[in-house]
This record gives C-alpha cells, structure tokens and sequence, in this order.
C-alpha cells in the first residue's frame, strides 16, 4: 500500500476543514494535493476541472433541483400546520403527546419536502413554542426536533438516495425510495418510545383526546400534501415516470397545492426560486468537488488499498460491518452528508458486496449511519438548525439528545444485520437485481 497519498489526502483535508476552508474548497484542493504526489502541477488542475464538470454531467441529477424546488414549496406552501393538525388528532393525548406529533410531523414533512433542515426549521418554529408554552423544556423539544427532522431522509423522496445511486455506479433509485420505508418508520417509531419515556419520566402535560369527526376532518385537510408521495413514488414504482420527471411533477403539484391553499402567491415565487437556487448551488458544487476527490482515490488506487486492508482483518461480515459503521459514525462528525456519500460509497461499497450485501441495502445503512452525523458537532448541520430555532445551547441540549441518539444507532445495528429490512419492500415490487 502507498501510504504518502492517503496521508496528503487525510492530512490536507483536515487541517483545511480546521482552519475554517469551505467543504466544497476543502475536498477540491485536498484532492488536487493527491494528484501533485503522483503526476505534474498541469494534468493534476486540468483533472480536477474536469471532474468537477463531469460529474455534474448526469440526467439523474437533473431530479436534485427540482425536488428541492419542490420542497421550498411545500414548506412555504402551508403544509407544516396541517401535517401537524393531522398528527395532533392521532397522537396528541398519549404520553409526550407534543413530542410525539413532532416526531410524527417531521416523517411526513421530511418525506414530502425531502429535507432534515426544512423539516427541522418548521417543526421548530411551530410546534417548539407550543411545546414550551405546555410546559416541555426548550432542550427536551430541541433534541426532539433535530432528530426526527433525520427520518425524512430515509423516507422518499429523498435527495441523498439519488446522489447515493449516482455514486454506487447505478443501485435503482426506485429500489432505493422503496427500501427507505421500513427504515425510516422504525426510526421513528423508536425515537417516539423514548420521547414517549421521557415525558412520562418528567411528567409533561397529555393532551385532549380527540374526536373520530376531528380525525377525519384534519385526515381530508392533510390528503393533497399527503398525495404527493403516492403521486410520485407511484409513478416511478410502476415504471409511469423516472426519479428525474417525478421531481418535476412534484413541483407542478406543490404549486398548484400552494395557490390552492393560498399560501403561495406570485409575489412569494420569486424569493422561493431565489432560496432552492442557493440550496441547489450549494449541493451541486459539494457534489461536483467531491466527485474530483473520488477520482483521486480511484487513481491512488486508495479504496481498492482499503478494501484489502479491511479484509485482511478479518473476513467476517458482522465485524467488518461493525467496523465501517464505527467508520461512517466518525466520517458523519466532521463531514456533510452528500460528500461523505460521494466519497466514502466507492470505498466501502466494494467491501459489502464482496461480503454479498446488496449495494440497495448498504445504501440505507450509510444513510441512517450519516443521518446521526447531522446531529452531531461540528459540522451537524440539522443540530445548528434545532439549537438555533430553540434559542438554547448545544450544551444544554446534550442530555436529552443522548437517549434518542443511542435509540438511533440501535435502529441502525437492526438495519444493518436484518437486511430484510431494507430489502423486503423493493424486492416484493420485483426491483431488486437478483
């Protein structure tokens, strides 16, 4: 094994992550200091040029823009308020009852805007202030909050399965969608047992019971928003449209959805736009530097050093996959999801297949695995969202965050050796490769 590049690599990228550099910067310029160690100054920035733009050269990921687009819509669009009133009806007079409707809310929000950040922000901002008002502590509703605003990565739409599907060299994005459910509803209903404990522990208020005429009426209000998943995970369940032409059929629906409920005016359009085009900048060029850094691993030939050296530590796939959990675990704490995706993906994927694991199945572990990353200093960016929305401390909101995140990783150790799982959905719509 040639250890100078991976050292250069590790060591640049580091250090160019302490000093402050973007992640974007960082992962451009680490991989070119890889690519100076082994050919001259000209080929190594005319490479990374080219990688940049080659691997934004994809049709698949035409379908990032414009679900991003479509869950601005949906979050300026009035969605969150009747999501919540739905989930209030169902749950709202159990133990923890606002904990557990913003646990509830955020599945459903993430799922449809098919993002933690979105749905950490209007979960925060709407039910935190109720939660604090009935007598919730600010910290309790902020851990609460940042880890359930996690499950709508897993739940499709997602944008992160699709940069996961690029990055596997093809895994089917509808096997993908499909293989989330079971995770990500596992996740959840975990996250709500120990919301459920806390609450009863601390003794927080119970709501009011509600009526079958309240549970229908807010069932109706939230069906539009609610059919969008049908719409568009149907469609490309049935072969009806790809992952790409259902984003855009998302944000045909969210607009429509938007004018209809009025909360969505000409006026509002042009700061939605203004607002996904920033976001989509921002995940286009995290995806197109990381893109570069992969192509230096390849032509170091480090995931193929890395593939045998795990290997060589033993062939026995419990440990190995406990070993590139532990892996993942730590990468989530110091990087974002989507290069972490792009990145690490070609390393360990070949690992797990030679192990016989279904990159489908892989792919939800490394999600849920960086899911946890979110939540966690320094770069959690759904923990800097939650904190900031709460008005409270990291260091405040540490203790009741512990439970929930251990209750994470035990959902992620059930995924990763119950492979059923993840598989049992796609394989039963005939979607998986074997």
């Amino acid at each position: 094994m040639e250890y100078i590049p991976i050292l250069v690599l590790v060591i640049s990228f580091i250090g160019l992550l302490a000093i402050g550099t973007p992640v974007a910067w960082s992962i451009t310029i680490s991989a070119l200091l890889t690519m100076l160690v082994s050919i001259p100054a000209l080929p190594a920035f005319t490479t990374v040029a080219q990688r940049i733009g080659t691997g934004l050269d994809s049709f698949a990921l035409l379908a990032i823009p414009f679900f991003i687009l479509s869950g601005e819509l949906m979050n300026k669009g009035g969605i969150a308020h009747r999501l919540i009133a739905f989930a209030k009806t169902l749950v709202g007079a159990l133990p923890g009852g606002l904990a557990l409707i913003n646990i509830i809310s955020a599945m459903l929000m993430g799922a449809i805007a098919g993002s933690a950040m979105a749905s950490a922000s209007a979960m925060g901002s709407i039910l935190g202030p109720e939660m604090e008002k009935e007598g919730y502590s600010r910290e309790f509703g902020a851990a609460v909050n940042i880890t359930s605003a996690t499950t709508g990565l897993l739940i499709p739409p997602s944008n992160v399965l699709i940069v996961y599907s690029l990055a596997s060299g093809g895994a089917s994005i509808a096997a993908l969608f499909l293989a989330g459910y079971i995770p990500g509803i596992l996740t959840g209903l975990l996250l709500m047992l120990v919301a459920s404990f806390w609450a009863k522990k601390k003794g927080y208020k119970v709501g009011k019971r509600s009526t079958f005429k309240n549970i229908i009426k807010t069932f109706i209000d939230a069906v539009p928003s609610l059919f969008m998943l049908v719409v568009v995970i149907g469609g490309i369940v049935t072969g009806m449209f790809t992952a790409t032409e259902a984003s855009a059929i998302a944000v045909l629906y969210s607009v429509i959805l938007g004018f209809i409920y009025k909360e969505i005016t000409f006026k509002k359009l042009p700061q939605i736009l203004l607002d996904s085009s920033s976001t989509t900048a921002i995940v286009m060029l995290l995806i197109g530097a990381s893109m570069s850094m992969s192509w230096a691993l390849s032509f170091e030939n480090i995931p193929q050093d890395i593939s045998t050296g795990l290997l060589s530590i033993s062939d026995n796939k419990i440990m190995i996959l406990l070993i590139i959990n532990l892996l993942l675990l730590f990468v989530g704490i110091f990087m974002d999801m989507t290069p972490a995706v792009l990145i690490f993906t070609p390393i360990f994927l070949p690992v797990v297949m030679k192990l016989g694991l279904d990159p489908v199945h892989f792919g939800i572990i490394m999600i849920l695995n960086l899911c946890i990353g979110l939540c966690t200093p320094p770069v959690g960016s759904v923990l800097f969202v939650g904190v900031g929305i709460a008005g409270t401390t990291i260091e405040k909101v540490v203790k009741p965050l512990l439970p929930l995140f251990v209750v994470m990783i035990i959902a992620l150790f059930l995924i990763t050796y119950f492979p059923q799982l993840s598989l049992w959905l796609p394989d039963a719509f005939g979607l998986l490769g074997n």
